[in-house]
């Protein structure tokens, strides 16, 4: 096996030019078959063994191959996060007169942008590249930092980081539980990557087969924790709370036409209101009704027939938990600033509490350097004309007849231990959603399959609400109890799951991989400088 496995990457090691560009660019493609909805993850076993033989043939060129392996990174992300986000472009459709001519602009550059990170892991990994096994460390090791990176500047976008390979089945998914994603992106690096070292000649790694037993052994272990916890913790429900989710499933278009606004509100009140069996009372069987991100497209505390609307669905003893833009106080005609906001009414149309998105959409709800790139013709593509406003913090929220409940809105809810604000420890979050921009595409998968890590991470059960799908009640170790298909409308009855006891990622958070990530790193400095200084004979 040894030897077929190095006619295999003797060329990609020695291949240059168009040749190398073209490997790097189908190995990243062919990588995004591990992530949602697919999760095809032994595919990795075939595409990370090429990063190391990539880097491996980057010696002959400058600065010692960084520059050569940077390049060779940069192909490989760029074919990753264009075959994995592509669909992306699809909400430049939904305004298509406005905004339909930067759709391949947009599909091209972000990846091209997000590909510099991949770039900065294979230039970092090769400036303390080692001969011998121990460089796959080195990269699991460079890769996790430029993905953590990935994840936090300009705001982070840490989408379909390398670690979700292991969220599926769901018994590797546990893992989140232990290491959270980053330590998880680390994992995955590490025991994809691993067979190749059994390429390498004798003279370079004595035990080829011991780092790939290594990796197996890991996957292993990750499945049969994951085997034990998912049995020694199975589904458990609060007593009291019963829960509706309604998926209206408009298009992208109406929602945001303020001319809708009766037709919306009809659509929302009859299907929120539709029996859910023989003997449901509608609206009058659940405690919480909830409702997706941006409900409405109009200010619905502005506007009292919506109010009284809302009162005249609720029975007492229910709430409704909704999405809606919120206009800022600061406001001036024609100079109007919103926030993206969750609401709780009670059943007399009240409002009891609100909270404020925290984490913005760049381009999507906010253009960064505003005055500049607006001169320049770009545009945010949620329509309001101030731009939205980002909250002062993460918050707890009270509902009556529920555990308190963290609201995360759209994408927070893909940034791993940023979801929870200080202090008491809630019940559950709800992540309120609107992805009609992006039609049948993977993105909902995609979304659905990070927010389901975050109930895992943190556990805690997960309600999410999605105008057009996929809505889903998600319990603590990421089983899925209830959900609504992508692209369908209708309602979701369910009980909410109950939280477990924190696990060791919740308590811990980043500070264990971290730990490993530089030590990795300093080990791998270490080993290269006594290889340099080592006398030749």
């Amino acid at each position: 096996m040894t030897a077929a496995l190095a006619r295999v990457a003797q060329p990609i090691v020695l291949a240059w030019g168009v040749r190398r560009t073209a490997t790097a660019l189908l190995a990243g493609a062919a990588s995004t078959l591990a992530m949602a909805p697919l999760g095809l993850w032994p595919a990795l076993f075939v595409t990370f063994p090429v990063m190391v033989w990539l880097i491996d043939g980057s010696g002959a060129g400058r600065w010692n191959g960084v520059g050569a392996a940077a390049a060779a990174g940069w192909w490989f992300g760029f074919g990753y996060f264009l075959a994995g986000l592509y669909w992306i472009g699809a909400a430049f459709l939904v305004d298509a007169d406005k905004f339909g001519a930067l759709l391949v602009p947009a599909v091209l550059i972000l990846p091209a942008g997000l590909a510099l990170f991949t770039a900065a892991g294979f230039a970092l990994a090769r400036a303390l590249w080692d001969p011998g096994a121990f460089r796959i460390v080195t990269l699991a090791a460079a890769l996790t930092a430029t993905e953590w990176l990935r994840g936090h500047v300009l705001s982070g976008f840490p989408w379909n980081a390398f670690g979700y390979a292991l969220a599926e089945p769901l018994a590797l998914a546990q893992g989140f539980a232990l290491f959270g994603l980053w330590g998880m992106t680390f994992l995955a690096v590490l025991i994809f990557a691993a067979p190749a070292a059994l390429a390498d000649p004798p003279a370079e790694t004595r035990r080829p087969w011991l780092l790939p037993a290594i990796g197996l052994g890991l996957l292993v272990a990750l499945a049969a924790f994951g085997t034990a916890r998912l049995a020694l913790a199975p589904t458990a429900f609060v007593d009291g709370p019963r829960l509706r989710l309604m998926q209206p499933n408009i298009p992208q278009d109406q929602r945001f036409s303020y001319a809708a606004k009766a037709d919306v509100m009809r659509r929302y009140l009859a299907l929120s209101d539709r029996a859910s069996g023989e003997r449901s009372r509608g609206v009058a069987d659940v405690t919480h009704l909830i409702w997706p991100e941006s409900a409405f497209p109009f200010f619905v505390a502005r506007e009292p027939d919506a109010l009284a609307s809302i009162a005249d669905l609720l029975p007492e003893g229910t709430v409704l938990i909704t999405g809606a833009a919120r206009l800022a106080p600061s406001s001036r005609p024609g100079n109007i600033e919103a926030y993206n906001s969750v609401y709780v009414f009670d059943h007399d149309g009240s409002i009891l509490s609100i909270y404020d998105k925290v984490h913005l959409v760049p381009f999507g709800e906010y253009v960064p350097l505003r005055g500049l790139l607006q001169r320049l013709g770009i545009e945010q593509l949620v329509r309001v004309p101030g731009g939205f406003l980002a909250g002062d913090r993460l918050r707890t929220l009270e509902s009556p007849r529920a555990p308190p409940f963290v609201p995360l809105v759209c994408y927070e809810a893909v940034f791993p231990h940023a979801v929870l604000p200080r202090g008491a420890r809630p019940g559950w979050l709800l992540n309120v959603t609107n992805d009609a921009w992006f039609g049948l595409s993977p993105g909902p998968y995609q979304h659905l399959q990070q927010a389901r890590m975050r109930a895992v991470e943190e556990g805690l059960p997960l309600v999410r609400a999605a105008n057009t799908g996929i809505s889903a009640v998600v319990d603590p170790a990421g089983r899925i109890v209830a959900q609504l298909g992508l692209g369908r409308e209708g309602v979701l009855d369910s009980r909410l799951p109950a939280p477990l006891s924190p696990p060791p990622y919740a308590r811990t958070g980043d500070a264990p991989v971290t730990a490993v990530v530089v030590l990795a790193l300093i080990a791998s400095a270490w080993r290269r400088r006594v290889r340099l200084l080592r006398p030749t004979r």
